[in-house]
């Protein structure tokens, strides 16, 4: 996601033409999914990437010839041969991928149509006509449907992933850090007024200040959204989940150890919230990953492994241990 939104923001904010790749077909193994993109901009820097850095160099070239002809052109790239020995560095993908390379005005309005929805948190349809016989190629707005005949990718962009952080002490800081860093939509909230600020938390989406019975309310957590609670502090961790657990969340994580919160779950129902079998399930305590994490960095290394995983629907386990494609 931060990779697209460096994307948007160079496309929505430059005078200068120019060139995107899009990895709109994989046939068999590739490094990244379709979908992927490298803009090239008019003095020729890049931004994202369509492989691990073995395809990059001869794309910039084609992109070059792309601008000065204005032409869209589609490049393939197979490297299914046993010996794989592609321009001489052994890709090693066993895979036929496809690119599209698009030269693009200043300020083409489906970026700034994706950038602006992605602001306000609504998806985008997008489709990239990478074949189409009589017809223009290249990017557009779009309903999302399947690939059809013709070649085109379709696409939706979804918001990017929303994360609640309930708590702003300095263990909080590198994890709202990593998620920033995934280009996550960062939202920060603590009772005490000395620490959601803006210096401890730079670029987040918002700093929520108040007491902790009102925090879940002032920071609105969305449906199917992180939230994790990591005060520190009995007293405002229980408020904090007496109203979280009931919310529809895609995931919910409370710092410390499983015998504490066992006694808050315990001090909740004793006080009349009826704590279900889903709202114990969804819960996450101790949060994290089994990192062996000990400094504040390793365990936000630790939740946000946990958190992604949760995102991605995936079980966390080494990949050596996976039967299926990476992938799939």
């Amino acid at each position: 996601m931060k990779e697209l939104q460096a994307i948007l923001g160079h496309l929505c904010r430059s005078g200068t033409p120019s060139v995107l790749a899009t990895l709109t077909s994989v046939e068999g193994s590739s490094y990244r999914r379709p979908g992927a993109r490298m803009l090239v901009t008019s003095d020729r820097a890049r931004i994202g990437s369509i492989s691990g850095g073995c395809l990059e160099e001869d794309l910039v070239l084609r992109a070059v010839r792309v601008s000065q002809s204005g032409r869209a052109e589609l490049a393939v790239y197979d490297t299914t041969a046993d010996n794989d020995l592609v321009w001489g560095v052994g890709l090693g993908c066993h895979g036929v991928v496809r690119i599209l390379i698009e030269p693009l005005p200043p300020r083409p309005g489906w970026a700034c149509a994706v950038a602006e929805n992605l602001r306000a948190g609504r998806p985008t349809s997008l489709a990239v006509a990478w074949e189409a016989p009589g017809g223009p190629l290249g990017t557009r707005l779009g309903e999302a449907r399947a690939p059809g005949p013709g070649g085109v990718f379709c696409e939706r962009i979804e918001p990017p992933t929303s994360l609640s952080i309930f708590g702003a002490g300095d263990d909080a800081q590198p994890l709202a850090r990593m998620a920033l860093e995934l280009g996550w939509r960062v939202t920060v909230a603590d009772p005490r007024p000395a620490m959601p600020t803006e210096e401890r938390f730079p670029g987040v989406f918002a700093l929520v200040l108040g007491p902790a019975d009102e925090l879940v309310a002032r920071a609105a957590p969305l449906r199917g959204s992180l939230a994790v609670v990591m005060t520190h502090h009995y007293r405002h961790d229980l408020p904090l989940l007496r109203h979280l657990l009931p919310l529809p969340l895609g995931y919910l994580g409370l710092l410390g150890p499983r015998r504490r919160a066992e006694r808050i779950l315990g001090d909740l129902e004793a006080t009349g919230l009826a704590v279900s079998p889903e709202m114990r399930a969804r819960l996450r305590a101790p949060v994290g990953l089994d990192l062996g994490a000990d400094a504040p960095e390793e365990v936000a290394l630790s939740i946000i492994a946990e958190m992604a995983a949760s995102v991605s629907g995936r079980d966390a386990r080494p990949l050596r241990e996976r039967n299926r494609p990476i992938h799939a």
